[in-house]
């Protein structure tokens, strides 16, 4: 009777790196933009004005003329940056809220536009009803889709309605808000850093002064 033949396990082997040889993990595009984004935001966000200082209303007049609520505007636009851009996100935000319907079908669109362009590898190719897409033509469709959707649907509408809102509050804001007191702040800031940038060079000079000095003279 011949010996039956041994039976043969499965093995899955895994490659470990050496001491000389580090894992190098590679990041999700998706992770690593998240991670981006993130990292932007705070940045952004950091450079914030207080809300206080922003809502200070001993600070607030009637502009005289319309050349100095232009004037207002773009100064105050310049130091409240960020806080504008919150204002604007915050109005968009409210406008989405209040539209679920609309709500959806932004994300919808925006997910499209994600995964169907930005995080798509470029070695796969798009395939609709058994068609091949190329890049320029993924991005083609896309584009038609995006305008069909604001065009065609209550979504244009609510994101021009939310950037008036936004825009709006921010002029009269600018308009109304003094900036006196942020020129002050500025002239100051600058006074600190020449008294900084002084003393520093000041130092430098004495240094090496004290360095020449210290060396040994040249033998004769």
């Amino acid at each position: 009777m011949a010996a039956s033949a041994p039976s043969v396990l499965p093995i899955t082997s895994t490659q470990s790196a050496g001491a000389g040889n580090p894992v190098i993990e590679v990041q999700p595009p998706l992770r690593a933009f998240i991670s981006k984004a993130s990292d932007s935001l705070r940045h952004s966000l950091s450079q914030r004005r207080p809300w206080a200082e922003l809502l200070d209303r001993t600070a607030f007049s009637k502009p005289e003329t319309l050349s100095e609520a232009t004037f207002r505007i773009r100064k105050n636009f310049s130091y409240f940056r960020i806080n504008y851009y919150a204002i604007g996100a915050l109005a968009l935000a409210v406008s989405l809220l209040t539209n679920p319907f609309s709500l959806l079908i932004l994300l919808g669109l925006l997910a499209a536009w994600v995964f169907l362009y930005v995080f798509r590898p470029s070695d796969q190719p798009l395939v609709l009803f058994g068609r091949i897409f190329t890049d320029f033509e993924t991005l083609v469709l896309l584009s038609g889709l995006s305008l069909c959707v604001v065009f065609l649907t209550s979504v244009g509408s609510i994101l021009v309605s939310s950037v008036m809102v936004g825009v709006a509050a921010v002029c009269i804001h600018g308009a109304l808000r003094m900036p006196e007191d942020m020129f002050m702040e500025a002239q100051e800031s600058s006074q600190h850093n020449r008294y900084v940038a002084f003393v520093g060079g000041a130092a430098a000079v004495n240094a090496a002064i004290a360095a020449t000095a210290a060396s040994p003279a040249p033998p004769r």
